[in-house]
């Protein structure tokens, strides 16, 4: 292979609502941070261990707005983008660095806002038919099958 490949890939949740940060000219990002977990057995205690990994997420523009617009923290988002460091002057003088993901693209996986919608437009328990039994469709009226 002759090039070189930068490219990343996600599922996981917003440990944290989108900050967003607009400059002149009408440009903007927005920040976020994003957990991964990885679950194993430790096999002397046997005792699940969940190892979570954060990721410092930045999206541009559009992509910010949209994030903000219908992210909220505990959502869950599939990510794909590129590692990007920089370095800063902090106050005290000293140098800051970070690595974060520059995405390039995203897909809601599930969103608060979503998940609300939908319990308010479901039918309540009282209304939801309990009685389908898909092996036989002789235990409902023909208006009441659910296809």
């Amino acid at each position: 292979m002759n090039g070189t490949l930068n490219k990343v890939m996600l599922i996981g949740f917003l440990g944290e609502d989108v900050k967003m940060h607009y400059f002149d000219g009408g440009n903007c990002i927005g920040r976020f941070s994003l957990a991964t977990n990885e679950v194993y057995i430790n096999k002397t205690t046997n005792e699940k261990i969940t190892s979570t990994e954060w990721h410092n997420l930045v999206v541009r523009n559009k992509a910010a707005e949209i994030c903000e617009k219908y992210l909220s923290k505990g959502d869950k988002i599939y990510i794909e983008g590129r590692i990007k460091s920089r370095q800063w002057q902090a106050e005290d003088g000293s140098t800051k660095y970070t690595s974060e993901i520059q995405v390039t693209e995203f897909t809601f996986l599930s969103t608060k806002k979503e998940n609300e919608n939908n319990k308010q437009n479901s039918p309540t328990e009282s209304t939801k038919n309990t009685n389908f039994d898909p092996q036989n469709n002789n235990d409902l009226p023909i208006n009441d099958l659910p296809f």
